[in-house]
């Protein structure tokens, strides 16, 4: 059960990013005051709750709809993940877990940030899609461990939201230096869950029967 609880909130740490958000965040609502700035931050981690959960409760639902396996989302999952780590590592931005530069340009353009981009792709971006689907398939049938993946989700989301509200306290504690850090450690560990999801897939799959 620690193990379930240690990997999914690694996995989402790394692949949502709470540290990562507020500087994103923070270019973005550098006009709004800051009942605004916190109302805009609580609105997209409900928004991003709510389709990463959707992804969670009806995961089983879109396997057996498209006839993919567990060991063929294991491994699709793994390349993934590993390439979001590898971005990680070498502090590159990645469209997996950030917006693009076209897509903040939109951003700026818009008076409500909440939904695009801060709720998708910042929070519930097509890495966080795909770990939670990953991860609730991998627990499949076990009602417990999928409550800890859905905890660990659900903590890190909180933490996106408590760094969102601190922001500037934030950025003085950490610095980009230490947000980077932070970000290289958990892309290590990332990188080595994802090869590991690959190998269980490879393992599980008809290839070595």
């Amino acid at each position: 059960m620690l193990e379930t609880a240690l990997v999914a909130f690694a996995t989402f740490f790394a692949t949502i990013g709470p540290f990562n958000v507020p500087i994103v965040f923070a270019s973005l609502t550098g006009d709004l005051t800051p009942k605004e700035r916190m109302a805009a931050a609580v609105k997209g981690v409900v928004i991003a709750s709510g389709i990463l959960m959707a992804f969670a409760i009806s995961g089983d639902f879109i396997l057996n709809l498209f006839g993919i396996t567990l060991p063929a989302l294991r491994i699709a999952g793994g390349i993934l993940l590993l390439l979001i780590s590898i971005d990680m590592v070498f502090a590159r931005s990645s469209g997996a877990v950030s917006t693009t530069p076209d897509e903040e340009k939109e951003a700026e353009e818009k008076s409500d940030i909440s939904v695009f981009p801060l709720a998708t792709p910042l929070l519930a971006g097509p890495g966080a899609m795909g770990a939670v689907v990953l991860l609730m398939a991998d627990v499949s049938g076990d009602t417990l461990k999928s409550m800890v993946v859905v905890g660990a989700l659900l903590s890190v989301l909180a933490m996106a939201l408590v760094s969102m509200l601190l922001t500037a306290q934030l950025q003085r504690l950490l610095g980009k230096t230490g947000v980077h850090v932070i970000s290289r450690i958990f892309g290590v560990i990332l990188s080595a869950l994802a090869v590991q999801f690959m190998v269980d897939g490879l393992a599980g799959s008809a290839l070595f029967v």
